[in-house]
């Protein structure tokens, strides 16, 4: 019996020894130096700025009033095109058959109405010479009316079946570069469903959100400051127009900056930061920056390190905002007070233990 609790006593103490090696091992990991900062609102930026997105002062996509297959599509994306110029076919088949028949009708009522026209002259002069009775003239005036008004109405049965083949024809409204294709050979084109898209040259405008705290001290025909970032080029802009309603913007206002005539390489889609000459107002929060270099990539997230209460290092996943040099401003997950790595002579880690330099 002895024996046994020697061997379970002598057991315990080798799983406890064990666990105070691993424990130590853990323990004894060197900590990593790391330089850390403060976040602080940011009131370096007095003005009202807002993002945007660069798009053609003159744009539009085409769609059809007709259901049909493509025949042909005559242009590709990035292909310059000229006003009128033919850009899509749609089958047609059973416009030409209508159309074929509407002739044949214009046909009948031209014969009609010639036939119709004679006999109303002859009773006319008949009429006035007392050799016809004012019914016999009434009917004929009624027969050639009718007859003039039935091909009146072929005619125009005619310039609807012709205004119908625009829709089957797509043609460019105005001379420009196509950027989009919606649809291919062979495939049904449907009412209202977008075929190709069209962005005239030379004009280029910005369309963003203004806060509601803000909106009341943007007017229109102010002049702006653009910010383009890819590129990182600044261009001159006037606003076009200041919208008086929220409602489908998420409680932003939207407003539209045409933009100057530059030699900035532009193209529809690039960001840009709108600098409106005005100051913030007073109930305008101030921005959070840090700068980009301590933020950290984790495939499309972006996070930063910051220091817990344990001193080790704890990821947050951020949400950014504008850019500002080589500062970004945090919407969310970074608070004002917090401190966060700037930069570590080590490899970083969630829970990772963390010397304050």
């Amino acid at each position: 019996m002895k024996t046994i609790y020697t061997i379970a006593l002598l057991s315990l103490l080798m799983i406890s020894c064990g666990k105070k090696e691993t424990t130590d091992k853990l323990d004894s990991s060197p900590a990593v130096t790391v330089k850390v900062a403060k976040v602080t609102p940011n009131n370096n930026h007095p003005f009202v700025t807002s993002s945007g997105k660069v798009t053609a002062t003159n744009s539009a996509e085409l769609s059809t009033r007709m259901m049909g297959y493509v025949t042909n599509i005559y242009v590709k994306v990035g292909d310059n095109v000229t006003k009128g110029q033919l850009l899509l076919a749609i089958n047609n088949s059973d416009l030409q058959a209508k159309k074929a028949q509407v002739e044949a009708n214009i046909i009948k009522a031209k014969a009609g109405f010639s036939s119709a026209e004679k006999d109303y002259n002859r009773f006319k002069n008949l009429f006035k010479q007392n050799s016809a009775s004012q019914k016999e003239f009434d009917d004929i005036s009624a027969h050639y009316n009718i007859a003039k008004a039935n091909l009146e109405a072929a005619k125009q049965l005619r310039n609807e079946i012709n205004s119908q083949f625009a829709y089957t024809n797509i043609r460019a409204p105005f001379s420009g570069v196509v950027t989009n294709k919606f649809i291919d050979k062979g495939a049904m084109a449907n009412p209202g469903m977008p075929l190709l898209s069209l962005e005239g040259k030379g004009g280029f405008e910005v369309t963003t959100l203004v806060a509601e705290n803000d909106i009341a001290q943007i007017k229109s025909n102010t002049k702006v400051d653009v910010l383009i970032k890819s590129i990182n080029k600044t261009v001159t802009g006037t606003v076009s127009e200041v919208s008086t309603s929220a409602k489908n913007t998420g409680g932003q206002y939207q407003v539209k900056i045409n933009l100057d005539k530059t030699d900035v390489p532009l193209l529809s889609g690039m960001f840009a930061t709108v600098q409106f000459p005005v100051e913030k107002t007073p109930q305008s929060n101030a921005m959070v920056l840090v700068p980009t270099e301590a933020l950290v990539h984790k495939g499309q997230l972006l996070g930063i390190y910051t220091v817990s209460q344990s001193n080790t290092a704890l990821l947050r996943w951020l949400r950014l905002g504008r850019t500002f040099g080589s500062d970004v401003e945090i919407l969310s997950g970074l608070n004002a007070g917090e401190s966060y790595i700037i930069s570590s002579e080590g490899k970083l880690y969630n829970g990772a233990k963390i010397s304050v330099q």
